[in-house]
């Protein structure tokens, strides 16, 4: 039977048909444009909003030069090369030196300072054993009397939210070669495409077909900037979409060299714990230590790979991956004509070159940055610190911080061996300040230096054992016309009952080191702990906690206890108050930090020097006489083993209750050095301060080459000669003497029995305690 032939659709409703579809591609049309208007008035707002994430950058003392300064060349040639200098056969450029026999030529780097812009100069330095001979300017020939070099990028004050950490950088500052490689790269249509390359799409379309599975992109250049500015890292087709017309609209009001800047900046190139490595500019300093402008070729292009992978492509994680991209790059640029065969096959015969000094980025000494936030504390709001890029410029010294650095990490596993201890039992921290301007010029908080951690020598609080006597016997001496250095004390057991109702029964160390008397600096000097307590209790514990506070501690517990240091300190804590006694009694409160400047170079603070005497001179000479003694012959003579023959300095060790806390604190002329070594957990360490710190503290001050102290007494002191047994005036007829230093009008005017002098008389009293 024959089919009925289908009968069309009345013309009417075709009509309507197309009516329907007509309406909704208009109304499609009309949503996509509102969309794209929405979209486009969004992409020039938000782009002309950008306000990058610039942390403020942290700087330390930049080193200075003089002829005279105490600086080998080789040490100079240290210094150049921990500042990322380029050792080079004749000169270069900024951040370069040649070196040849008894002298450096040197191209500084220009750097604006906090008092204002120092221009790049070349020098040449001429050496004299360990010191610096003369300076000459190459271009002029004269003479220069001190040259300051650009100061070391330590860390930044980044936000702990976002985590994103940038050095901002210019496109017309940046080398030529790295714009041109990163468009050959990764977008090689980036100045003919509309911010979509169609070729891309077309390429990486066929490229995914073929093999199954998505291997290729193409975003372009525009595309990833779009990404990383505004829209999350989600895969998903709707975002895919939106990031394309984005990008399309951002080309239509931005030029390609503003988008190719905010590129530069934005990219994220790397990791570094918590901190995200963002832009070429921190990428460049973060692995090869070295500012942007003095890439080489090859580091550029190390740079340019990491982009597709920055943690697939880490030099430090996967060196031999990295290489082999880098290499792929080179060839990229060989191929394009930016770099000529013979250039790109030199550069691929270097190796990655990446700086591995500490963590191998400007993140080098978490301690002291935590020091520097501590102290900007109240003064900077978080988005002053986290988003305005300022610049601050720092007290830390380099080469001091690597020397306490050296001697904590092999100080540590030495001392365990030694005691035959587990490997990591043992925790330390460190401080060093400089004498007189109170600067922090060097800290560490712990064996892995440069952990971002809890920091031991700023938030620890550990009691501090024999560290607080000193300032017990400057009580004293403090009273002249009752003590002085040998004043005898009685080594009688004594007890003392305590607020709790309990008796306190100090002993001394050596248990059996008991009776008679003793002169003060011989009980300082070895540290014995029932002299002094008899003399802190003739004292009073409200005066030797007055002392502590005018030498800078302030939480001093109102208890007898004190006088064996059961006070809680840091060790910055304890840096500040023996560097009231290396001042001469002159208090300067601890500083990390010396100027704050804007990202353009504007001064916001200064730091200036605030420096009070609160201590005698006279008496505080006394004490520091008698801490010298404790080098000399006292606990800390192990270190006459290590120093320098003749050098004079002071110190005293520290241990606390069960041996839990070994301590040691001294100092020079310059420099004051506070050690800790004890254990997390609070156990027993089985140290004393002579047989722990001090064994890091003595190496550190060799290294340091910290200056002797100047004996010369202030002007209301007076040296007298004393005969050793009785403490009286000796001349040459006493076979043992020594000299002691008095306060003026107060030193012995009897003659001991060995003097030669006919009035020598002897009180009955004194007589009979040494008999």
């Amino acid at each position: 039977m024959a089919r009925a032939p289908k009968k069309s659709p009345p013309r009417g409703f075709r009509k309507l048909l197309l009516s329907a579809a007509v309406v909704a591609v208009s109304i499609t049309l009309l949503v996509t444009a509102l969309v794209l208007l929405h979209l486009d008035r969004d992409v020039q707002r938000r782009f002309a909003a950008v306000q990058w994430v610039l942390p403020a950058q942290v700087y330390a003392a930049p080193l200075e030069i003089y002829p005279g300064a105490p600086l080998s060349l080789a040490e100079l040639r240290d210094q150049l090369d921990r500042l990322g200098y380029s050792s080079v056969s004749v000169l270069s450029g900024p951040g370069t030196y040649a070196e040849a026999h008894s002298m450096l030529d040197i191209q500084t780097r220009p750097f604006a300072f906090w008092d204002g812009a120092q221009p790049s100069a070349r020098i040449m330095v001429r050496g004299s054993g360990k010191s610096i001979a003369s300076i000459k300017d190459l271009t002029s020939g004269a003479s220069l009397p001190l040259v300051r070099f650009d100061p070391q990028l330590i860390g930044s004050i980044y936000p702990g939210k976002s985590g994103q950490d940038r050095v901002l950088v210019r496109l017309g500052e940046t080398p030529p070669l790295l714009a041109k490689a990163l468009v050959a790269v990764e977008d090689r249509d980036f100045y003919t495409n509309v911010g979509i390359s169609f070729r891309g799409i077309l390429r990486a379309a066929l490229a995914n077909v073929a093999s199954g599975r998505i291997v290729q992109g193409a975003s372009t250049l525009t595309q990833q900037l779009v990404k990383n500015l505004f829209l999350t890292d989600q895969r998903t087709f709707s975002r895919k979409i939106r990031e394309a017309a984005m990008a399309v609209l951002l080309e239509r009001h931005v030029t390609k060299d503003q988008i190719l800047e905010a590129y530069l900046n934005e990219v994220y190139l790397g990791q570094d714990g918590p901190r995200a490595i963002r832009g070429f500019g921190l990428a460049s300093q973060f692995y090869f230590n070295k500012p942007l402008s003095e890439l080489q070729p090859n580091q550029i292009a190390l740079l340019v790979g990491m982009v597709k992978g920055p943690s697939y492509y880490n030099p430090r994680r996967n060196p031999k991956r990295a290489l082999a991209r880098r290499n792929v790059v080179l060839q990229v640029l060989e191929a394009q004509g930016l770099l000529k065969p013979e250039q790109a096959r030199l550069q691929m015969a270097e190796p990655l070159g990446i700086d591995n000094n500490g963590t191998g980025g400007p993140e080098r000494y978490p301690a002291f940055i935590d020091l520097v936030k501590k102290q900007m504390q109240g003064q900077y709001s978080e988005q002053d610190l986290t988003l305005e890029g300022l610049r601050v410029f720092t007290t830390l010294d380099t080469e001091v911080q690597q020397a306490l650095e050296t001697r904590i990490t092999k100080g540590l596993p030495g001392i365990e061996k030694a005691h035959r201890m587990t490997i990591g039992t043992l925790e330390g921290a460190g401080v060093v300040t400089s004498v007189g301007n109170g600067e922090v010029l060097g800290m560490v908080g712990g064996r892995m230096v440069h952990f971002d951690g809890f920091n031991r020598a700023l938030d620890t609080e550990r009691q501090i054992g024999s560290l607080a006597k000193p300032f017990l016997y400057l009580t004293a001496f403090s009273d002249p016309a009752h003590y002085n250095p040998v004043t005898p004390l009685s080594n009688q057991p004594v007890s003392v009952k305590m607020p709790n109702g309990t008796m306190w029964s100090p002993r001394n160390f050596e248990r059996n080191d008991v009776g008679g008397v003793v002169p003060a600096y011989v009980a300082l000097a070895r540290s014995m702990n029932i002299p002094t307590v008899s003399l802190g209790l003739q004292v009073g514990v409200k005066n030797v906690v007055r002392t502590f506070a005018r030498a800078g501690f302030s939480n001093v517990p109102d208890l007898p206890s004190i006088f064996l240091g059961a006070i809680d300190m840091s060790p910055l804590e304890v840096a500040q108050v023996y560097s009231t006694l290396a001042g001469g009694g002159f208090y300067t409160p601890l500083q990390a930090i010396r100027d704050v400047v804007t990202q353009d170079g504007q001064p916001l603070r200064r730091y200036p020097l605030k420096i009070q005497q609160t201590l005698p001179a006279g008496p505080v000479y006394q004490t520091v006489w008698a801490m010298e003694n404790v080098l000399r012959f006292g606990t800390g003579r192990w270190a006459q083993s290590v120093l320098p023959p003749g050098t004079v300095l002071a110190g005293k060790t520290g241990t606390t209750d069960a041996n839990r806390d070994s301590w040691f604190a001294g100092f020079g002329a310059n420099r004051v050095a506070v050690i800790w070594v004890g254990r997390d957990d609070n156990q027993p360490t089985h140290l004393q301060g002579a047989t722990g710190a001090l064994r890091i503290w003595a190496p550190l001050m060799r290294d340091l080459r910290v200056q002797s102290l100047d004996t010369t007494p202030p002007p209301t002191v007076t040296d007298q000669l004393v005969d050793v047994t009785t403490g009286l005036k000796a001349d040459a007829g006493c076979p043992d003497t020594i000299t002691v230093p008095f306060i003026s009008g107060y030193e012995p005017q009897q003659y001991a029995p060995c003097a030669n002098a006919a009035h020598s008389v002897v009180p009955g009293w004194l007589r009979h305690l040494f008999e």
